[in-house]
């Protein structure tokens, strides 16, 4: 195998690990807004309003609390770090869209059965649904409630593309 198919390799594994990662420490850190009233205060503020802030604004948060440890992979060498930061800045980028979507057109989140931040907020559920990208998280560790989501009220709403929304 030639050094460049090794990095690319390499590269790869991490993107894959860094993008899974990333949606499990964003499921965590959801759970722990719910249960820390010091780490939770924004995040009540944003439950009160029920709306997202735009997808850039979310996007440099997400990347702003995750950069620390985007770094150190570096030090394993430049394709894990290339291919790890990779995984974590796309993975907050599609985060960060899919969070301003269940937020303003639900609907369009074919890759979920139900779109669970959406009903997450919609049912007040503190102790379930905790995904904001994916529901993977939800189901691995039993905070998945499923509902009866799609009703009168999101099926009423006027048809929009997967770009009309909040951008910042």
């Amino acid at each position: 195998m030639s050094i460049l198919s090794m990095n690319l390799l390499i590269g790869t594994v991490c993107f894959t690990i860094a993008f899974v990662f990333a949606s499990l420490v964003e499921y965590w850190m959801h759970r722990l807004m719910h249960k820390s009233p010091r780490i939770g205060e924004r995040h009540r503020d944003h439950h009160r309003r029920n709306e997202g802030q735009g997808v850039l604004w979310e996007f440099r948060d997400y990347v702003r609390g995750t950069a620390i440890v985007m770094l150190p992979m570096f030090f394993v060498s430049i394709a894990a770090g290339v291919g790890w930061t990779l995984g974590g800045v796309v993975y907050a980028a599609f985060s960060s869209y899919a969070h301003q979507l269940q937020h303003e057109n639900p609907t369009k989140c074919f890759w979920m059965k139900m779109p669970v931040h959406y009903v997450h907020h919609k049912y007040g559920m503190w102790h379930h649904n905790f995904g904001l990208a994916v529901d993977w998280w939800d189901h691995v560790f039993g905070t998945y409630k499923a509902v009866d989501w799609l009703t009168e009220e999101e099926q009423s709403q006027p048809e929009r593309n997967y770009l009309q929304l909040r951008w910042w």
